[in-house]
């Protein structure tokens, strides 16, 4: 099963599933911020048993709630502190295009995040680079040889005023505790 086979499994189940209540809630939370607790710390910060809180991650990740669990690196300690958002324009936008424009982008692992847009551009990447002369190496090499790319328009990070994975969670009014 590929990558859409997966998300639409999850998107299915997501849509079936009761919604999450406010132990869920909790629970993502503090997971979002350090996942190396331990299930035992987990569920006593969430008044559940071990078993318990086993049996709703469990659901969580069927349900595509959870999707992966990371490590997060200093981009700096790796020598990857040059990083820049890039504009991409489109020549055309015909199906095979955006196709082969997204394999191109799936297999550069210097980009971190691409992102598809209305607007004046077709597409945002955030990308992270050695030095410049990577980064010109990625701009031109990579990016700017790839069929149907038209333009592309450079800003480097100069300083990042924040940075989080942790998305704003609360509970919907309509949740309830034992939903899910």
């Amino acid at each position: 099963m590929d990558k859409k086979d997966d998300r639409r499994t999850a998107e299915s189940s997501r849509s079936t599933a009761r919604p999450l209540d406010s132990t869920d809630y909790a629970i993502l939370a503090l997971l979002q911020h350090d996942s190396n607790r331990t299930d035992v710390e987990l569920a006593r910060k969430v008044s559940l048993s071990a078993s318990g809180l086993k049996k709703r991650l469990r659901k969580l990740e069927r349900r595509g709630v959870i999707q992966q669990q990371v490590t997060l690196l200093d981009r700096n300690a790796v020598d990857l502190g040059l990083m820049c958002f890039v504009q991409i324009y489109l020549t055309h936008h015909q199906t095979d295009a955006r196709k082969q424009f997204h394999r191109a982008v799936r297999e550069l692992p210097e980009v971190l995040e691409c992102h598809a847009l209305t607007g004046e551009h077709d597409y945002l990447l955030k990308i992270v680079a050695r030095d410049y002369r990577h980064l010109e190496h990625i701009l031109a090499d990579h990016l700017a040889s790839i069929p149907g790319v038209d333009r592309l328009l450079t800003s480097i990070v100069l300083n990042e005023i924040k940075r989080t994975t942790a998305l704003p969670l609360s509970p919907s009014p309509q949740s309830s505790p034992g939903a899910l």
